[in-house]
């Protein structure tokens, strides 16, 4: 077989976790996409000289990961609303007046970040928006280290070959990247992650309160300490009553005008939502990503860009 058509054999199956890796240290999906395109490029440049001195997966992980890291070298870390200004309780606030210059974190569909429903625990934790945010507060190699031990679940030799330091510099760099991450995200005792089942029908009573209109069903799926984020705005709401108030004075539309599409993203139930526009055709609006808690909806966070619907395989308006 061909070099090329044999790397391709050989390095098509790693792709879904490579993506996930990038996105990751990156928070950006069409980030991660084009860096992964990239090592594959490197890679099949290199593979008549690789020779499988190393296993070909780990081989990946390294021009990805330095790919990465040069990447970082040049870019402010990305974040959602809540990681950069205080919480309001005031629905009717001027948002044309809070703009400011953020990277703000994307989401990134399941379907291409997991081949199966198997996939391990740690892989899809690793993934959630609120995870996301917190590993993008780790300097880059600290992020790195900690990915390729804890996620990727290489040995410490395997790290230290892969950046090109010590068994010893990795253990120190993982535990302080573990001791800060402890303190910015939830654990996995207090996420709630329903089965498939509940998020179906967590998922078809959410889409069908903004397609219907209707509040009180909308009320009734919402925690009490409800956080609605939308980036790109910088500010987000906290307590159901003030979000609520946002919703219906600024995001509910009449019967009809609004479609809500299911989907997953980030490990968590999504939904991609579609808005008449006055010559009335639905054109493509919204990704929200829903965040469960013990009494219901904790966190909806809108990202607010129909560029975003590519990725998910959705058309652009239907």
């Amino acid at each position: 077989m061909p070099a090329r058509e044999d790397f391709i054999a050989q390095a098509t199956p790693f792709r879904a976790e490579l993506i996930a890796h990038c996105y990751r240290m990156l928070g950006s999906v069409h980030d991660a996409e084009d860096l992964v395109q990239e090592t594959y490029l490197n890679g099949w440049r290199g593979y008549q000289a690789f020779e499988e001195r190393a296993a070909l997966r780990t081989w990946l992980y390294r021009i990805a990961t330095t790919a990465c890291l040069r990447a970082l070298q040049h870019r402010a870390r990305r974040v959602l609303p809540a990681g950069v200004i205080e919480g309001s309780i005031d629905p009717d606030i001027d948002l044309d007046a809070i703009a400011g210059p953020h990277e703000w974190l994307e989401p990134i569909p399941d379907a291409l970040t997991f081949r199966t429903p198997e996939d391990n625990v740690a892989a899809r934790q690793s993934l959630r928006l609120a995870v996301m945010t917190a590993l993008q507060e780790l300097p880059a190699r600290q992020r790195a280290v900690l990915i390729l031990r804890d996620v990727v679940q290489f040995s410490a030799a395997e790290v230290a070959e892969l950046l090109e330091t010590t068994p010893a510099a990795v253990n120190s760099s993982l535990q302080r990247a573990r001791a800060r991450l402890a303190e910015l995200s939830p654990t996995e005792d207090s996420l709630s992650e329903p089965d498939d089942a509940e998020r179906r029908a967590l998922l078809d009573r959410y889409c069908a309160a903004f397609e219907n209109a209707d509040m009180a069903a909308l009320t009734a799926l919402l925690q009490a300490d409800v956080k609605l984020e939308m980036p790109p705005l910088p500010v987000w709401f906290t307590g159901r009553d003030p979000v609520l108030r946002f919703l219906a004075a600024r995001a509910f539309a009449k019967a009809g005008d609004i479609a809500m599409i299911p989907t997953a993203a980030n490990a968590q139930p999504a939904v991609a939502e579609y808005r008449r526009g006055a010559d009335g055709a639905m054109r493509a609006h919204s990704i929200h990503v829903l965040t469960a808690g013990d009494a219901g909806v904790a966190t909806i966070t809108v990202f607010l860009d129909p560029g975003l619907f590519s990725t998910f395989g959705f058309p652009s308006s239907r």
